[in-house]
C-alpha cells in the first residue's frame, strides 16, 4: 500500500450528499478482485450516458458532459470533496479501490459511512471528515478558482489552503500510523515476519509430527 505523508492536489467537487457504493462503482463491476481497473468505471451511471459492462471499451462510450469528473479543470484531481454521509450502502470494498484507481489520495466530507470509512484506511485512501459549513466553504472556493488546489500534511494533521490558511482535522493514531508507513493488514502482519517465523521454528520442535 503507498504510504501518506503529504499530498497536494485539485480538488474535485462532487456537491451530492448520500453518495452510495454503488453509485461510486455498480455492481455489475464487482465480480474481479484483482483491486485495479476500476477506475474507468468510477461513478460508472454519472460518468458516461449508457450503462456500463464490465470489459466494455469505456473510450467508445457516451460521457455525460455536466459530471464533474469530465470537466477538464478537474481531470487530474486528487482531491475528492463531497457532502455528508459519503460511501454509505453495501459495505463493497471495490468502493475505496476504484477511487484509488482513479486517483484520488483524500477525500474529504462531513461524514462517512462506517465500514467505508474503514475500508478506505485499509487502501490508502485517506478520509478527512470536517464541519459542513468548512465543507460548505471548500465548495465555493473550488467552484470560484480554476485549479483550486489543496496541500494535506497527515503529520502534522492539517489542511493547506491557497492562501495559507490552515485547517486542522482529527484522525485515530493507529490509522495515522497505518498510512503515514503504507501498512495494510498484510503489512502489518509481514512487520512480524520474525516473529511469526521463530513461532513456527518452535512449534516444529515441540510438536514434529504436526509438520
Amino acid at each position: 500500500m503507498e504510504a501518506i505523508t503529504i499530498h497536494e492536489g485539485i480538488v474535485v467537487p462532487l456537491d451530492r450528499a448520500n453518495v452510495d457504493t454503488d453509485l461510486i462503482i455498480p455492481k455489475q463491476f464487482l465480480k474481479s478482485i484483482k483491486r485495479t481497473g476500476f477506475g474507468p468505471n468510477l461513478f460508472d451511471q454519472l460518468r458516461y450516458l449508457d450503462e456500463g459492462q464490465p470489459g466494455q471499451d469505456n473510450s467508445a462510450r457516451p460521457i455525460n458532459p455536466d459530471f464533474v469528473l469530465n470537466r477538464q479543470r478537474y481531470q487530474s484531481g486528487s482531491v475528492l470533496l463531497a457532502r455528508e454521509n459519503f460511501g454509505c450502502g453495501s459495505s463493497r470494498e471495490h468502493a475505496p479501490w476504484a477511487l484509488t484507481d482513479y486517483g484520488f489520495r483524500v477525500i474529504i466530507a462531513p461524514s462517512y459511512a462506517d465500514i467505508f470509512y474503514n475500508n478506505c484506511f485499509k487502501n490508502g485512501l485517506l478520509p478527512i471528515a470536517l464541519d459542513s459549513e468548512v465543507v460548505a466553504r471548500l465548495f465555493k472556493e473550488t467552484e470560484k478558482h480554476s485549479g483550486y488546489r489543496l496541500k494535506i500534511d497527515l503529520d502534522q494533521q492539517i489542511i493547506v489552503e491557497p492562501n495559507g490558511n490552515q485547517i486542522s482535522f482529527e484522525i485515530d493514531s493507529f490509522r495515522k500510523h497505518c498510512l503515514l508507513n503504507g501498512l495494510d493488514d498484510i503489512g502489518m502482519t509481514l512487520e512480524k515476519a520474525d516473529k511469526i517465523s521463530a513461532y513456527e521454528q518452535k512449534r516444529k520442535q515441540q510438536l514434529p509430527w504436526q509438520f
